[in-house]
């Protein structure tokens, strides 16, 4: 498959083999999300954002898996590297009991592992002075992890302030965290003493044009919150309040100055640990390393995963427990193929100056939907190659979402009736403007 020149190629989704594969699947797997039945045929060509299904369907893939493959399919320099690792078995060891050397000298191996990957981490959060790293498995017990050493920390504060339309993840504490859909949290039991706050639906608002209810009076719902005299929460007992930088299940709303200016004054003013869930936002997908780049808030603990594929739990030494049996974990920092494509995945996009692209592409491709003027097509936004934009309704945006698919091109849906875009890192001019025209042909087919 040759990158510069393949383009989408569909005969007919679902085709019959994908739709075997899928009953087949489903015969034994529980219930749960999938975006539609596409099956990637992992033995069959794939370059960049190009793959292709079981049924020899060739696709244009927008989701990076929904950010988890940053550098798309089979980037050649994270290739290279992992032949030169020679699969030893096993790939994945009891990473709390056991060290992986990976090549000498540890402080700068040519095949990076867990230790490595947790040396780049703290070099990309030293701008907040995170210098230390747990790794888990994945982005839930990133967040539940950030938690408890926060819960810890404090010294059993008990209280904590997450956002409306919220999502942290399906594990128990970070569904006690989600404000985003109702069937994410019902009948299961939570986690007492989390408030919730709006969070804001405008980008462009200031205090007074504030429409989604978080600037109220002469201060903020946060700020009254907390207010030693009026508010309802003690600032000694609260143990974090936790903000994803963009919210994404929520729909990809991304916040103002004002409103971010706000919850920096209001942190520095009763000393609140502020957890930053950055594990869409992270590593590069906003053309920054981290979400938070772009705003006034500093984060005390960062959760992230998915492009790293693991996940990584970064704060400051103080903040972690120093009992080690407070955080533990067989697998934690023990998926030794996982670290090394985490690190190489930070190596290419350095070298490749990927944060430079994924602004100037997202642009571009914001740039081509606005000029497109589709009547259907509302509230165009996004940072670097974190795009979304809206449709009437939710019904319209799973109609585009389909069509887009039957031309070779795959998005996902967010909020109740966005679409979101999520290019990979690398992407080229000609695979934005391909993806765009078959968006908005997707757009025009329903009008």
């Amino acid at each position: 498959m040759d990158r510069a020149v393949v383009e989408p190629d569909v005969d007919a989704v679902p085709g019959a083999k994908a739709e075997r594969w899928v009953t087949h699947h489903h015969e034994v797997a529980a219930p749960s999300t999938a975006a539609y039945e596409f099956v990637w045929d992992l033995t069959e060509e794939a370059i960049g954002p190009f793959c292709t299904d079981v049924d020899g369907n060739v696709f244009l893939d927008f989701t990076s898996h929904v950010a988890s493959s940053p550098l798309g399919y089979n980037n050649p320099t994270v290739r290279e590297r992992m032949a030169a690792l020679d699969l030893p078995s096993p790939t994945k060891i009891a990473g709390q009991s056991f060290y992986a050397g990976t090549g000498w000298p540890p402080e700068d191996s040519d095949l990076p592992g867990p230790t490595q990957l947790m040396d780049r981490l703290t070099e990309l959060g030293s701008g907040y002075d995170l210098d230390t790293v747990f790794l888990s498995n994945s982005g839930a017990e990133a967040v539940e992890n950030a938690i408890k050493i926060c819960y810890d920390h404090r010294g059993g504060a008990g209280q904590a302030i997450t956002f409306e339309g919220a999502f942290h993840g399906r594990t128990l504490g970070a569904l006690s965290l989600n404000r985003s859909k109702a069937v994410h949290r019902r009948d299961f039991p939570e986690i007492p003493g989390v408030h919730a706050v709006p969070y804001c639906e405008d980008r462009t608002c200031t205090p007074e044009s504030c429409s989604c209810g978080f600037f109220a009076g002469d201060g903020s719902r946060l700020r009254s919150m907390l207010d030693p005299d009026r508010g309802y929460v003690d600032p000694d007992d609260l143990a974090y309040l936790i903000i994803e930088p963009v919210q994404g299940e929520g729909g990809y709303r991304f916040p103002s100055e004002a409103f971010a200016e706000e919850i920096a004054d209001v942190c520095e003013t009763h000393d609140v640990l502020l957890i930053a869930d950055e594990i869409q936002t992270g590593v590069g997908r906003t053309g920054e390393w981290w979400g938070s780049d772009h705003y006034p808030f500093e984060p005390d603990v960062i959760a992230s995963a998915k492009a790293l594929q693991v996940g990584a739990t970064l704060s400051r030494r103080e903040i972690f427990p120093e009992e080690k049996s407070r955080l533990s974990s067989t697998w934690g920092a023990g998926d030794v193929l996982a670290a090394l494509q985490g690190a190489v995945t930070i190596d290419v996009i350095e070298s490749e100056g990927l944060l430079r692209n994924a602004r100037e592409k997202g642009d571009r491709l914001m740039g081509r939907l606005r000029e497109a003027d589709l009547a259907d097509v509302d509230n165009v936004r996004g940072r670097g190659l974190l795009v979304a934009f809206d449709l009437p309704t939710k019904e319209r945006r799973d109609a585009v979402i389909r069509a887009a698919l039957e031309r070779g091109l795959l998005t996902l849906g967010c909020g109740y009736r966005s679409i979101r875009l999520l290019p990979p890192l690398d992407v080229t001019e000609r695979e934005i403007d391909l993806g765009a025209e078959l968006l908005i042909e997707a757009v025009e087919a329903g009008e």
